[in-house]
């Protein structure tokens, strides 16, 4: 009979280890459950950050200054653009004269 009290207490201790054991990893992966859902969070407003900056980044005004203030580029005019037709473009070019226009 003590030998039977002996293997029960060793049950009832490896059992109350085994349910200490599991509710700390419990505990442990829901900690660890809310920081990747905090990091979710963060990543979801960072990716909106940038989709708005990309979408500044690529508006046509903001394009369009950047051209004329650093790139130095002009609008084009019907006055300096230069048409070349389809028979014209099969034949090599003229050299173009020292002074004309750009």
């Amino acid at each position: 009979m003590g030998r039977l009290n002996l293997i029960v207490a060793a049950l009832l201790m490896l059992s109350a280890i085994s349910l200490v054991t599991s509710r700390y990893q419990s505990r442990q992966l829901f900690i660890e459950l809310g920081r990747d859902q905090a990091q979710a969070r963060d990543l979801e407003v960072n990716w909106r950050r940038l989709q708005l900056e990309r979408a500044e980044y690529a508006r046509n005004a903001r394009v369009d200054a950047i051209a004329r203030d650093g790139l130095k580029m002009i609008s084009i005019v019907p006055d300096r653009t230069l048409y070349i037709n389809q028979a014209q473009a099969s034949q090599p070019a003229a050299p173009a004269p020292a002074g004309g226009a750009q």
